[in-house]
C-alpha cells in the first residue's frame, strides 16, 4: 500500500502546474485592436477584430495550434468606388427618386496555424512567462455595403459584388507576448504585440468603377496589441485509490 500511495502522490506533483512544466491544451479568446500598413492603409483606417483559438503547449513549452479572427471597422479611405452610379454631386439615387443611405465598413477575416515557444521568465511557475509565437494562413477583407432599406437595385447583393473589393491571400504572422497560468488554475490570460503581413490580391472578376478586373497585387499588413482570456484543459489526476 505504502509503494501506491508513493505513486499516487508522485503522479499528483508531475501536473502541479506550479512546481512542473506540463502539457496544457487550450482554449483561447481575445480581442485585438489594429493599425493597417502597405495597401491595407490606403484602402482602410484602424480595425478591431476578436476571435478564438486552440493552442497546446507541451512539457518542453513548444506551443503549436490555430486561430482565427473576425476583422471590422467603419473607416474606409478609398474614393471613387460608387463613381459610376452617382450624380456629380456624389449622390446615390434609389428607385423613388430620392438619395438613398448607403453605408460602408470594412470586414474580414484572418485566419493560421502556429508555432512557438513559451519561455519562464517573470513567471511564477514553470508554465508562464514570455512567449512567441509565428503563423502561416489566410487574411481576407472587403467593403461591406449597407443599402438601408434595399431601395436601390444597383446595389443588390449581386451588383455589389462589383463594388466591395473582396481581396485575399497568404499571409504569415508573428506575436510576442506574455501569458500566465494561476496556480490556482482560475487566472488564466494572455497579451502581447501582433504583426501580420499578407500577399493579396482581388477575387472579383469585375469592377464597375475601374471597367476591368482589379489584377493589382498588394502587400497588406497589420500592426497590433492583443489581449486574451484562456480555458486550461487540464487533465484531470486521480484523487482517491481504492483497493481490493
Amino acid at each position: 500500500m505504502s509503494i501506491l500511495l508513493f505513486f499516487g502522490i508522485a503522479l499528483n506533483a508531475q501536473v502541479s502546474i506550479k512546481d512542473s512544466c506540463i502539457t496544457i491544451p487550450m482554449i483561447g479568446a481575445s480581442f485585438s485592436f489594429q493599425i493597417p500598413g502597405g495597401d491595407l492603409a490606403k484602402r482602410f483606417g484602424n480595425n478591431a477584430n476578436f476571435g478564438l483559438s486552440f493552442l497546446i503547449k507541451d512539457k518542453k513549452n513548444w506551443m503549436y495550434g490555430v486561430d482565427w479572427y473576425y476583422m471590422f471597422g467603419k473607416d474606409l479611405k478609398e474614393d471613387g468606388i460608387f463613381d459610376s452610379i452617382t450624380t456629380q454631386e456624389g449622390i446615390i439615387i434609389n428607385k423613388n427618386g430620392e438619395p438613398a443611405e448607403v453605408r460602408v465598413f470594412e470586414r474580414g477575416f484572418h485566419t493560421s496555424l502556429k508555432f512557438g515557444k513559451l519561455f519562464p521568465l517573470l513567471s511564477s511557475n514553470p508554465n508562464s512567462g514570455f512567449f512567441v509565437l509565428a503563423g502561416i494562413g489566410l487574411l481576407q477583407h472587403k467593403i461591406r455595403i449597407e443599402d438601408i432599406g434595399n431601395q436601390s437595385p444597383q446595389l443588390s447583393d449581386e451588383y455589389k459584388k462589383g463594388y466591395d473589393r473582396l481581396t485575399s491571400g497568404l499571409a504569415a504572422s508573428a506575436f510576442v507576448g506574455y501569458s500566465y497560468f494561476g496556480n490556482n488554475k482560475l487566472v488564466n490570460f494572455y497579451a502581447g504585440f501582433e504583426f501580420v503581413n499578407a500577399w493579396t490580391q482581388s477575387r472579383r472578376s469585375y469592377d464597375f468603377d475601374l471597367g476591368k478586373k482589379d489584377t493589382q497585387k498588394r502587400n497588406d499588413i497589420l500592426y497590433g496589441v492583443r489581449a486574451g482570456w484562456v480555458l486550461p484543459l487540464y487533465k484531470r489526476t486521480p484523487q482517491k485509490f481504492y483497493y481490493n
